[in-house]
């Protein structure tokens, strides 16, 4: 595996009692960059995500993660190699105050994890990093807010904040700007190309501008197998791949 590739598989397939949901998908992302993954519907682009953070195991193939292959890992060794995840429906702590739910992501660089009956002097201690990423997100009139009290758009705002203050190596976004509303899209796309610079991340996205806005690579799935790849002004250009949204053309 080159050095430049930190996510890589092998023929990754996911055979579900006989239905094949993922067949022999190579991957390779590069260093730095959003590697967009699309397709319609039941193209196997979640169940690739829960592939590579082993949420379901793979039937066959590998995955490899800096050169090291991960795919016997379980869930949470593999976080703590740095691979992170989002999902479809935002996944706040809801009766948390919103800067308490970054305070929790940050503590993990502490070596520390979150005590109920102790002080707050712990999170004390990331307070400030903490304000820094909800004012990037435009949170910071929120902090004292339980998240469960936030309109959606800004509880994906917030879950995005989150994620990044893991500081992982590589960002999995699954559908990051699924459920919110139109006015909502444009700034949570600012969001990840601002908070992404300099990162790795692999985009789930069904909203093609947001991919066009966003990804250097696209891989396309299509009944589980990799379609086409490649920038996103090669890949609006395809016909198999137009085919794949839109269906064949009639004579």
């Amino acid at each position: 595996m080159s050095a430049q590739y930190v996510l890589e598989t092998r023929s990754l397939t996911k055979d579900f009692n006989g239905f094949v949901a993922v067949k022999n998908v190579d991957l390779q992302v590069r260093r730095g960059t959003i590697h967009a993954i699309i397709g319609p519907n039941g193209a196997g682009k979640t169940t690739v995500f829960n592939l590579l953070t082993k949420f379901v195991p793979p039937s066959s193939g590998q995955i490899f993660f800096k050169g090291q292959e991960i795919t016997g890992l379980d869930p949470a060794r593999i976080a703590r190699l740095g691979i992170i995840r989002s999902f479809q429906i935002s996944a706040t702590f809801p009766h948390m105050t919103v800067i308490e739910n970054i305070q929790v992501a940050l503590q993990r660089r502490l070596g520390v994890s979150f005590k109920f009956w102790k002080s707050s002097t712990i999170l004390d201690q990331v307070n400030d990093r903490a304000m820094e990423l909800l004012e990037a997100v435009k949170l910071a009139g929120f902090a004292k807010q339980q998240a469960v009290d936030l309109p959606y758009g800004r509880k994906r705002a917030l879950e995005i904040a989150t994620t990044f203050a893991l500081d992982p190596e590589l960002i999995l976004l699954d559908e990051p700007t699924q459920g919110i509303g139109h006015e909502d899209i444009g700034p949570i796309t600012a969001l990840i190309r601002e908070m992404g610079q300099g990162r790795t991340i692999v985009i789930v996205e069904h909203n093609l501008s947001v991919v066009a806005e966003l990804s250097d690579i696209i891989t396309v799935l299509a009944r589980g197998s990799k379609l086409a790849e490649g920038p996103y002004a090669e890949i609006s250009e395809n016909a198999a791949v137009r085919e794949a949204y839109i269906g064949k053309p009639r004579s």
